[in-house]
Parts: structure tokens; C-alpha cells; sequence
């Protein structure tokens, strides 16, 4: 039986999904997937082959994240040992198969002040990452509102096919900017494949999605105008870790 606040994060879940699905400019067909923490064991993850825009109850389920993460313990792990830890980490009698991509969702949702996790392909930011210049160009910010929504700097991912080992590489990532950084990260860029956002609220993931999506047009305007003028990293920390912006970004995403 769910609880209240089970019950109130997958209405968020839901909420969330539809609207990074019902433009088109983040995910069609079934791009992308989505999670939530239900409680301290389980997670809601979107289940393989649905649709963002559209979701429902029923485009969702509950998974063990121990018995995930527990797979990424793991060096290696074959397509048909994926499959079967996938369909045997579900919390419920449904049979329905979680999206490959859970296993970073496990991971990330076990970060601190992590609550919702949301993975898309925004148009305009694979454009970016589809690039041979992707890693030069994401490397620096550009103005304040991207460090509050998006973090002083992204996780940035090297391509690798999704699954075990894509998981792997984000945790391997995460942890290295949690060291720099001192606290999770609120987006991370996978090479020719999109964008990962994290957060406390599902409206913080949301804005960092559409925030994501600004700043990809600017950065290529402004490197089709001559060039980016990156912020100092003097300038990016101090806008981080401001005390109006934490209050600012507070009111903005709410506090969970």
C-alpha cells in the first residue's frame, strides 16, 4: 500500500513527464525516462517502450533500489543478466519491465537531497553534444540563472551505449564532481545521447530541463557571433554558493 508521500511523488512523477513531454523539444516517441523516490528502499522509474507525454499510474513502477545498485556493484554484466536483475528488482506483481536505464536512476536517487531524476533528449542540447566540439563548448557558464538552475558545471559523459556500464561512468562522475564541488550535481550531459537533471523537487528538475535548453541556444548563437564569453570560475563560485541565490532558488523550486 502506498503511502501519502509515496502517492504525492508519483502524481509529481506524472505531472513532471508530461510536461517535458508535450512540446516535443525534450523527448518524442519514447525518448527519456523518469523516476521518483517512493521511500527509503523504492523508487518509481518509467517502464521500457512508454511514453513521457501521456503518462499515467500505469506508465510507472516500483522498483528495489538495493537489489539495483547491487548490480552496479558489478564489473560486467551480459544483456540477459541486466534483464532478468531489471525484472527481478520490480516491487509489485506486474511484470512489467523498468526501463534500462533504471540502473543510474538507483544512484542518482540515492544521492543527497535527490528526490526526482529526469532523462531527456532536448533537441538543442544533443545538437551541442552530438558535436565534435561538445566537451570544449559545455566546459564554462554563461550567465547566472544557468549556474542556479544547472549547477556551477555538469557531469560530462563520454558515449557509451546505455545500460550497465553507461550507469557505471555517471556514478564513477558523480562522485569526482561531489569531491570538487561538495555537494550532487544537478546535471550531467551524455555524448551524443542528452541530458540527465536531477533534484529535490520535480519542479527543480523541470526548470533545470528547460534551462538546459536555453543555454544550448545561446551557446551556439553566441559561438556562431565569434565565440562564448565564459563566467570566471571566481565568478561561477560566487554565484553558487550566494546566499539571495540559494533563497532565490528556494522559492523558485520549493524545498521538498
Amino acid at each position: 500500500m502506498q503511502s501519502a508521500l509515496a502517492q504525492k511523488s508519483l502524481q509529481d512523477l506524472i505531472e513532471l513527464s508530461n510536461r517535458l513531454g508535450e512540446t516535443g523539444e525534450f523527448a518524442i516517441l519514447g525518448e527519456g525516462n523518469t523516476s521518483a523516490k517512493m521511500d527509503a528502499d523504492r523508487f518509481y522509474v518509467k517502464v521500457s517502450g512508454t511514453q513521457l507525454l501521456g503518462a499515467t499510474e500505469e506508465s510507472f513502477v516500483p522498483v528495489d533500489r538495493k537489489k539495483i545498485l547491487a548490480m552496479l556493484d558489478q564489473d560486467s554484466l551480459s544483456d540477459e543478466e541486466i534483464a532478468a536483475g531489471l525484472l527481478d528488482a520490480v516491487a509489485d506483481s506486474s511484470g512489467r519491465k523498468p526501463s534500462v536505464e533504471t540502473m543510474f536512476h538507483a544512484y542518482l536517487l540515492s544521492l543527497p537531497q535527490v528526490n526526482f531524476v529526469a532523462h531527456t533528449h532536448p533537441t538543442m542540447v544533443n545538437m551541442i553534444l552530438c558535436s565534435t566540439r561538445a566537451q570544449e563548448l559545455v566546459r564554462g557558464r554563461l550567465f547566472p540563472d544557468e549556474i542556479v538552475c544547472c549547477g556551477p558545471e555538469p557531469v560530462f559523459i563520454h558515449y557509451e551505449d546505455p545500460g550497465h556500464i553507461l550507469a557505471r561512468k555517471i556514478m564513477e562522475g558523480c562522485e569526482e564532481y561531489m569531491k570538487k564541488w561538495k555537494v550532487a550535481p544537478k546535471s550531467i550531459l551524455m555524448q551524443n545521447h542528452g541530458l540527465v537533471a536531477l533534484g529535490k523537487t520535480a519542479a527543480q528538475v523541470q526548470a533545470t530541463t528547460q534551462m538546459w535548453h536555453k543555454t544550448a541556444h545561446i551557446l551556439v548563437g553566441a559561438t556562431l557571433l565569434g565565440g562564448a564569453n565564459y563566467l570566471s570560475e571566481d565568478n561561477v563560485r560566487r554565484i553558487s554558493t550566494r546566499l539571495d541565490e540559494k533563497e532565490r532558488e528556494k522559492a523558485i523550486f520549493g524545498d521538498g
